[in-house]
């Protein structure tokens, strides 16, 4: 038979894992607090493609005097479109 843990053992390794739970809850806080407004209630979304995505994404935002947030807007809100989906990004 396993020999079973005192109570004050068990108490100690809860209150651990309680103070770990809450100091990581106060590293999100923290982080979320130093967003910008601009960025706060937004959820990051990324993907990994070939460089040569991201160089003619670039072009493609400085000959339209754009950015690479709003073509990936664009282009979400047209994915949504054709998928029968509102364009909510």
């Amino acid at each position: 038979m396993a020999d079973k843990q005192s109570l004050a053992v068990a108490l100690q390794k809860q209150a651990g894992r309680a103070a770990a739970d809450s100091a990581i809850a106060e590293q999100e806080n923290l982080a979320k607090q130093s967003l910008p407004p601009s960025r706060q209630g937004k959820k990051t979304i990324a993907g990994h493609f070939d460089p040569a995505v991201s160089r003619q994404l670039r072009e493609i935002a400085l000959a339209e005097d754009s950015s690479v947030q709003e073509l990936l807007r664009e282009a979400l809100n047209d994915l949504f479109a054709k998928r029968g989906r509102p364009p909510i990004a």
